[in-house]
């Protein structure tokens, strides 16, 4: 309904069909001081379109992670005129998106042909749960491919002859790691880079906009710092591992690894007898190690011997 200036006012069912919040949702968000009260027409409360506005922001914030509490104070800051643009332009930027990659459309005659041709209900319900690709309303033979490399990576992977189950199960296993990650690298920029932005007070729209071009500048850093590393790890693993199936690496690295031998059992009750149970495995470890140097010191002067016995004159 209009008012006699021609402006917008809104019963309190009405502001909640045009907001899609609930009547019971409208007078919590009152009683916590998100939402102004209504102005008071004879027994009717009147809403305006400025509220319809703060409801659409709270709903915003809401979606973006944001807690009633910390709405209240942005909320509170743009009121006191401090404005909204820079934090919400902060936002915007973190919400963005962090790769150059754009989503695609596929189908599921596509993706079953290039999956080896058999349709396998099993790994696209796999795929759906992981987000590697999402179902489109309305259009059951219809996917999204949020990720088009990921996807790639799968099809040569498994052209390559590693079954759906395990790369499913090998994504399950390098999320959770890259996840771990990611934590890692936003904590400590947030210790070392953004800690001064973050207090009791929402930022200012100089301090938001400064750390929104902080988050551009930075936000490469990460995935350049994790192919950096992943690059030289693969190297080095790769070329461990080719040399070992090879028979032509160097020598065994020396570690803290064990392996289990048989000891007699008459022999063990003779050395825990002279040691003690629980220097036992040590005695034998020092032991074998002994009689080791013990017949390379015996082959070294077995060789001394050899080579004199060739010198001497005849």
């Amino acid at each position: 309904m209009d008012d006699e200036s021609g402006a917008v006012a809104y019963r309190i069912e009405d502001l909640a069909h045009h907001s899609g919040a609930t009547v019971r949702t409208i007078r919590a968000y009152q009683d916590r001081g998100l939402l102004p009260r209504p102005e008071r027409r004879g027994r009717a409360n009147v809403y305006s379109d400025a509220h319809l506005a703060r409801l659409r922001q709270i709903a915003d914030l809401l979606d973006r992670g944001y807690t009633l509490a910390s709405i209240k104070e942005l909320l509170e800051a743009w009121d006191a005129g401090r404005g909204l643009g820079g934090v919400l332009g902060l936002v915007a930027e973190v919400d963005g998106p962090w790769t150059d990659e754009e989503a695609v459309r596929i189908s599921r005659a596509e993706l079953d042909e290039r999956f080896g041709g058999d349709p396998d209900d099993a790994a696209v319900a796999d795929a759906v749960e992981l987000g590697v690709l999402e179902r489109v309303p309305g259009q059951e033979d219809t996917f999204l491919v949020p990720s088009p490399q990921e996807l790639a990576v799968a099809a040569e992977l498994y052209e390559a002859g590693v079954p759906l189950s395990a790369i499913s199960g090998h994504l399950r296993e390098l999320r959770t790691q890259v996840e771990h990650i990611a934590a890692r690298f936003l904590e400590f920029t947030t210790e070392h880079v953004f800690a001064r932005y973050l207090g009791e007070h929402p930022p200012t729209d100089a301090e938001a906009a400064e750390a929104a071009a902080l988050v551009r500048r930075l936000r490469p850093l990460a995935q350049q710092t994790v192919d950096a590393e992943l690059a030289r790890a693969m190297r080095l693993f790769a070329n461990r591992e080719l040399r070992r199936q090879l028979g032509t690496g160097a020598p065994r690295e020396r570690t803290d690894e064990t392996r289990s031998v048989a000891v007699p059992v008459a022999t063990m009750d003779a050395v825990e007898g002279l040691v003690g149970v629980e220097h036992a495995a040590e005695f034998i470890a020092v032991a074998a190690e002994r009689e080791v140097r013990a017949r390379a010191l015996d082959t070294l002067a077995l060789n001394y011997g050899k080579s004199l016995k060739v010198d001497e004159p005849s």
